[in-house]
């Protein structure tokens, strides 16, 4: 390949229900959706062993928020890269995959050459095609359907950089793709949308939506953005308009994903916990071996926790139960807003524990939703750590939303006095 990176063309998505367009539908083996997906039977406790070597450990206690993990680092690369969303470590990974030669490929997204917000999937054969896939994409990308037309270029060695529903996919099927070498880069997600929709987000928030090149949601409870003009802009969380976006803005797949931190991956490099620098979690050994590519151009400091999450909690999952499946409803009288939104970075939860809140955040929607709009599906689609994170906020399963080994149990359990 003479170019640094290219984009193979892909087939149509196979007609899906609950489904994020990974990709795997796009492949000469469509089916393969049934036995990948973590939207039809996830199975995390067993992947989690298969890929580190051990499920989350209970004595760990940030492990059932997070997933497994060796270390938690907050970091920075110095210089930081031109052009990054943060300061371009995930792109200097994949890059010193590729100068090293330690993989032949690696498959991640580029803007469309029309829409720099739309994510499209290409090819990267060279360290120098990463600049070009710099920062955040908003929409759907089938990144699997990459690995046909990789393999059959003879890449055996590659390195992917995904979001949580793309790798578990990835994850479940690891084991057909007959690769030498697999690196997994995973980034945190938690809501996606269609590119259209997203304009139209970006539509509300300026009057010049065009001329907006960069959109980040912040630690300190902040949106910022940046303008072609090198105008720069903060939105307080609770400033944005919401309560203007249609009730199925996200779908139901992204309000009801279990795995924001991307726990299948051998590093996940976010942002949550890390204050203004970057939130690593390095996961296993490959993750070590990636982190070590970085050396002394990784800056690092000890992660921080502060505040209390419990209250935050609590109020979003009010919003979410008054939404009866919407998005949350913002009951917060207007000359209120400003007042709250100066005090929450300033008393809310930080660090570790804004992470903390935001995972049991997505665990009380996860539940919530599926109540409300697939019930059936709960049994199958929520883990057992997921029903650990409501527990505090009297979310408990009925019997009829537990897998049915666990429903056995639970019929069988010995009743206390007065339960009847």
């Amino acid at each position: 390949m003479d170019t640094p990176y290219w984009a193979p063309p892909q087939a149509p998505a196979a007609p899906r229900g609950l489904c994020t367009d990974c990709g795997i539908s796009r492949t000469s083996e469509p089916q393969a959706c049934g036995r990948a997906c973590q939207f039809i039977k996830p199975d995390y406790p067993a992947l989690e062993a298969k890929v580190h070597g051990r499920a989350r450990d209970p004595n760990r206690p940030d492990e059932i928020f997070f997933g497994p993990f060796r270390r938690m680092l907050r970091a920075s690369l110095a210089p930081p890269a031109t052009g990054a969303q943060w300061t371009g470590i995930t792109t200097r990974l994949a890059e010193r995959l590729l100068e090293v030669g330690a993989v032949d490929a690696v498959l991640t997204m580029a803007p469309d050459p029309q829409d720099r917000w739309k994510p499209v999937p290409v090819i990267v054969t060279k360290a120098t095609g990463m600049a070009f896939c710099r920062g955040m994409r908003m929409g759907y990308a089938p990144l699997l359907g990459l690995l046909e037309p990789a393999r059959a270029s003879g890449y055996k060695r590659i390195a992917i950089i995904g979001i949580p529903c793309q790798v578990y996919a990835l994850r479940a099927l690891e084991h057909e793709l007959d690769l030498e070498k697999l690196y997994v880069i995973g980034t945190p997600c938690s809501d996606n949308t269609t590119t259209a929709n997203f304009h139209t987000f970006l539509g509300l928030l300026a009057e010049d939506p065009d001329t907006i090149t960069y959109l980040e949601f912040r630690a300190d409870y902040h949106v910022e953005l940046r303008f072609t003009d090198g105008r720069k802009q903060e939105i307080p969380f609770l400033q944005l308009p919401i309560s203007k976006l249609p009730g199925d803005f996200f779908p139901l797949t992204c309000r009801t994903c279990v795995d924001y931190t991307n726990v299948l991956a051998d590093i996940t490099v976010g942002y949550m916990a890390g204050e203004g620098d970057q939130w690593l979690l390095v996961r296993n050994v490959r993750g070590e071996e990636l982190l070590d590519l970085l050396g002394a151009q990784l800056l690092t400091k000890p992660l921080g926790s502060r505040g209390k999450r419990q209250g935050a909690v609590k109020g979003f999952l009010a919003n979410v139960a008054r939404a009866a499946g919407g998005l949350p409803l913002r009951s917060m009288p207007n000359w209120l807003r400003p007042i709250v939104g100066y005090l929450m970075p300033k008393i809310g939860p930080r660090g570790l524990e804004f992470a903390r809140a935001r995972i049991e955040m997505k665990a009380v929607e996860t539940v919530l939703h599926l109540r409300q709009q697939k019930p059936r599906s709960m049994r199958n689609m929520i883990p057992a750590h997921i029903w650990s994170l409501v527990a505090p906020y009297s979310l408990k399963p009925e019997v009829s939303e537990l897998p049915p080994a666990k429903c056995e149990l639970a019929s069988e359990a010995p009743r206390h006095r007065g339960d009847a």
